[in-house]
């Protein structure tokens, strides 16, 4: 086979990709060397902003295959029984950095991108069903407290447990956090959720409420806070090498998609918020329907233009999937997208990783990178409304049903009247006694650091989840301090 010829960026051919012109063989570099000035001026812009937070992160791409008829929930086509959707998956830690350890405790993030006939449909979620937080005004300090201190530039145990000590309501998702699944061996061996209750809608305009899960078929496999400090100490990559790996082995992960499905009157009977976001739907009154299944199959050619550059976000939806009044999503769909103009540029959807699989037409115009010129098929078609024939035009058929749910404008708080302690204490009461030992000397291990009077404030929470709770993590504390 020929070798190909070298170039600048501009299509020139290069001769000497070695050696910088310089006046003379001990003389300086000369300017007019533009080949020299583009290569160091591209590796200079080499690098994007890393995402704030979920910045390590790894992909492959797959399929996403429906096998049981929902048609009598949603008339979404990539969920018709017999669809088979292109798709790709992001697996992320959350607080670490771009060169984080892939084996720290850490939620992970699930991010799926489905490329549907009718667009792209993003789902963005944990492998966790719940978070922290049930209000988005506490997200950015909630992020804070998992990054490093501005003085030390060190993580501080003390901002993470005085945050967690003054809201109970994250306490579900830190009995996850520090239990066996706060730490999972590789990405293929967790769960997604896609945590966010959303809206499933017919053909017949009903809204039903709906939540995603993605059930590992791999089996559940978890690391203790000493087997991740050996795997840290022998590769930071390990969830890299595992997914690559495994993909490249010709072994494809898969996972089992399923729905919990409330119809929408039921969510203003609930005994609890379906909509928050601390909160996970009984299973007893909502039960898990298998619905289909994903596999990955392919590695990226490119990390950077596939993974680093793939931008996910809640909302981009399709018809038969809509939103809810889940003050969390509803925050999500503004921060994720304009994270991503940040990050990437303006034209971020239009990066192949990220672009359509179905025509696009808009009325988007100009702005930075803006390479694929006009976006309505006609140069006159730069406004809208307009009289230009064949332009893009609205379509009412594809609104949505409204939302039944309304209430007075207000900032109500999310505290009051809320149960932060049950479903926590069910969880904890599910764990055997083994699981139970580790849940405990997990949570006082990352305690080390913080003040004694925020370690009892928050200890008198762990008292009202389970007095056993309680209690045991005073035990292992005082054995990690013996």
């Amino acid at each position: 086979m020929t070798d190909k010829q070298l170039t600048t960026t501009a299509g020139a051919p290069i001769s000497d990709n070695q050696n910088s012109q310089t006046a003379g063989e001990r003389g300086p570099v000369l300017m007019q060397d533009y080949q020299l000035i583009e290569k160091l001026a591209h590796q200079n812009r080499e690098r994007i902003p890393e995402r704030v937070v979920h910045a390590k992160g790894w992909g492959a791409f797959g399929a996403l295959k429906i096998t049981e008829d929902i048609s009598k929930y949603t008339k979404a086509k990539s969920l018709q029984k017999g669809a088979t959707t292109p798709m790709l998956a992001r697996f992320s830690t959350v607080a670490g950095e771009l060169g984080a350890a892939d084996n720290e405790r850490d939620v992970r993030g699930f991010a799926l991108k489905f490329y549907t006939e009718d667009g792209n449909w993003d789902l963005v979620g944990n492998n966790t069903p719940v978070f922290f937080l049930r209000d988005p005004y506490k997200f950015p300090d909630f992020i804070h407290t998992q990054k490093r201190h501005p003085k030390t530039n060190l993580r501080s145990a003390e901002a993470m447990w005085d945050y967690w000590s003054l809201s109970p309501e994250a306490l579900h998702q830190v009995t996850i956090l520090m239990s066996d699944r706060g730490c999972p061996t590789t990405p293929m061996q967790m769960n997604g959720y896609g945590s966010h209750t959303f809206s499933l809608i017919n053909d017949q305009n009903e809204r039903f409420w709906v939540k995603f899960h993605f059930k590992t078929q791999q089996g559940h496999a978890h690391l203790t806070n000493a087997q991740s400090a050996a795997k840290i100490g022998e590769t930071r990559e390990g969830y890299q090498e595992a997914l690559f790996g495994t993909i490249e082995n010709g072994d494809f992960p898969k996972w089992t998609m399923q729905i919990q499905v409330m119809a929408e009157e039921d969510a203003e009977k609930a005994a609890f918020n379906p909509f928050d976001l601390t909160k996970v739907w009984p299973h007893a009154d909502y039960p898990c329907i298998t619905i289909g299944e994903f596999e990955l199959n392919r590695n990226p050619e490119n990390y950077f233009a596939e993974v680093e550059q793939a931008a996910f976000s809640p909302s981009n939806i399709v018809p038969g999937v809509g939103f809810s009044p889940d003050k969390v999503l509803q925050a999500r769909l503004f921060s994720y997208a304009d994270a991503h103009r940040y990050r990437i540029g303006t034209h971020y959807e239009a990066l192949p990783v990220n672009a359509p699989k179905c025509p696009v037409h808009h009325y988007h115009k100009d702005g930075n990178m803006n390479f694929m010129g006009q976006q309505t098929g006609n140069s006159d078609a730069y406004y809208e409304p307009n009289s230009v024939a064949g332009a893009p035009r609205e379509d009412a058929t594809q609104a949505e049903p409204p939302l039944k749910i309304s209430g007075d404008a207000d900032r109500y708080n999310h505290r009051d009247g809320n149960d932060d302690y049950s479903q926590a204490r069910a969880l904890h009461d599910l764990f055997d006694e083994g699981q139970r030992a580790r849940l405990y000397a997990n949570t006082a291990e990352a305690m080390q650091g913080a003040k004694a009077d925020t370690i009892e404030r928050v200890l008198a929470h762990y008292d009202q989840i389970s007095p056993a709770y309680g209690k045991g993590i005073r035990a292992a504390r005082k054995a990690l301090n013996a």
